[in-house]
């Protein structure tokens, strides 16, 4: 798809035509409706792309790469929790999060380490959880938000988790909190029955889960009080699909946090073989 700088565009936000190059819609006075011709292939690209079955596929090749990594210490003898699990090694060197890599300045972690997982229960469980709720957020906030919902609030967990001394830290349940607290948010907004219905509903499912992994060995719990609350604010402050159409702006901004996450891979590869 080509970028479009000139001629007649459909408004991304009231979808009458409008020109490309003009500073404001004409019809409903959007501003830079055209977005310097890089509105429509975000647009396209946003409502195209699946991005609960994307990260899906980059969870479990993540994880295929962190077990050929160093395949003898996934394959030692372990507890039934720890089947198949990689070796700290491996996780280290694909961008595992924690007060540890952090010391070191390995900010990117902040987003690497969502994608990475510690066994085989660790990503079936998340797994099952983000296909459970993205497409929910999704259909009340739109793709764009939820690549913003699940990103930030997996780099929130992983804050308040680093800034707390957690050493070593990796999994998407901070992402699937924050999921679950963009949709407590979108109750709350949204009122009436139904909304008290669903703030009641994935409430209780987040305080069960929460409650949850107080009784499991190894669990992030403050991460997971991170990505809730970065879920949640993320929600308040941002637009119900039912409400407002997503915006340039939420386009750029899911693009680009997207960009910023292979560049936080690509910065762990390179740290970690040519550093």
């Amino acid at each position: 798809m080509f970028r479009k700088t000139s001629g007649a565009i459909l408004c991304p936000s009231c979808g009458r035509l409008t020109n490309a190059d003009a500073p404001v819609c004409l019809v409903c006075g959007r501003r830079n409706p055209g977005m310097w011709g890089f509105g429509g292939p975000l647009g396209a690209l946003l409502r195209r792309w699946n991005f609960t079955n994307a990260v899906t596929a980059a969870c479990v090749a993540l994880y295929v790469i962190s077990l050929i990594f160093d395949p003898l210490a996934a394959l030692r003898p372990r507890g039934i929790l720890e089947v198949f699990s990689p070796s700290a090694d491996a996780l280290w060197a694909l961008g595992a999060a924690g007060a540890i890599p952090w010391h070191y300045g390995r900010w990117w972690t902040l987003l690497t380490a969502i994608y990475l997982h510690g066994g085989l229960l660790h990503i079936l469980f998340n797994i099952l959880w983000i296909r459970q709720l993205g497409p929910a957020v999704e259909e009340v906030y739109g793709p764009a938000r939820l690549v913003i919902i699940f990103t930030i609030s997996g780099a929130a967990g992983f804050v308040v988790s680093n800034s707390l001394g957690v050493p070593f830290t990796i999994g998407a349940s901070g992402s699937i909190f924050g999921l679950l607290g963009a949709i407590v948010a979108y109750g709350r907004k949204r009122g009436g029955v139904y909304g008290r219905m669903v703030l009641q509903q994935y409430g209780q499912w987040a305080l069960i889960l929460f409650i949850m992994g107080f009784f499991m060995a190894g669990v992030n719990n403050w991460a997971h009080a991170g990505g809730f609350a970065g879920g949640f604010l993320s929600g308040l402050g941002l637009s119900l699909a039912e409400h407002r159409d997503e915006t340039p702006l939420d386009k750029l901004l899911g693009a680009a946090l997207i960009a910023l996450t292979l560049a936080g891979f690509a910065l762990a590869i390179w740290t970690a073989f040519a550093g």
